[in-house]
């Protein structure tokens, strides 16, 4: 699994999410199946603004057909059906840092091939 970290330089909603828009299509061209996104969970702890917009733009990306799955790292782990279905899949996710976690900062999206 690759990792896109968002929270890297501080940026702005709308500059994360044109990184996200651009990485994404790179990775999808590259063959890349599976892809965790770093998006923090904002620097007071109380939820940021570019989490809830990165996921917003992520099931965006679903509706276009160029996601298959979105967990959220709240749902990473093998206690949830998405968890489960993605480990089904990727066994290999078992063993990510943030695997039953339970961590906002993060979102897991298997791309579409």
């Amino acid at each position: 699994m690759r990792t896109l970290n968002l929270e890297k330089g501080h940026p702005s909603v709308d500059e994360a999410r044109r990184r996200l828009i651009a990485e994404l299509a790179a990775m999808r061209k590259s063959g890349v199946r599976l892809l965790k996104v770093v998006h923090g969970w904002g620097s007071s702890g109380v939820g940021g603004k570019i989490g809830p917009a990165i996921r917003k733009s992520l099931r965006l990306r679903v509706k276009e057909g160029k996601a298959v799955l979105i967990v959220p790292g709240e749902r990473f782990s093998g206690d949830t059906i998405e968890g489960r279905e993605l480990a089904s899949r990727y066994p290999s996710v078992r063993s990510d840092c943030d695997w039953n976690r339970v961590n906002p900062g993060v979102t897991v999206v298997e791309l579409a091939p």
